[in-house]
């Protein structure tokens, strides 16, 4: 089971999750799941087909915008509507650095918190942002 972090209220992310995880993400009020992992980064990982399908059956939203590195203004821009979606969202990726990176980039970009207080955020669950540029 992936360890589902809480970047800011109704904002988590995790690493790679499984379908026991979508269970726990919806039994916690999750209503949407974005995956930021490219499909076939490693031999079996589930594609996104299937994690969506389990997220829809589960009654929840999904988003695939895959990341490879530095997420992309395509994946920062998915990031951002599914944050401005409402609701508790989770963002994730094979370890939940790229979700971690792409959830700042968005929050900068539309002035929700300083740098610093994204930095913190980030530390507070688990993740170095130092080097990512927002």
């Amino acid at each position: 089971m992936a360890q589902i972090r809480q970047l800011v209220p109704g904002v988590f992310v995790a690493g790679q999750i499984d379908a026991d995880d979508i269970v726990t993400a919806a039994s916690q009020g999750v209503r949407l799941i974005v995956n930021n992992r490219p499909d076939h980064e490693e031999p079996g990982q589930p594609t996104s087909a299937e994690t969506e399908a389990a997220v829809r059956a589960a009654g929840m939203n999904y988003i695939y915008a895959p990341a490879r590195g530095l997420p992309d203004a395509r994946v920062v821009a998915d990031v951002a509507g599914a944050l401005e979606a409402g609701g508790p969202v989770l963002l994730h990726c094979k370890s939940g650095m790229r979700s971690t990176a792409a959830w700042a980039m968005a929050t900068a970009a539309a002035g929700r918190m300083s740098r610093g207080d994204i930095l913190e955020a980030a530390a507070d669950a688990g993740y170095d942002l130092n080097g990512v540029p927002f």
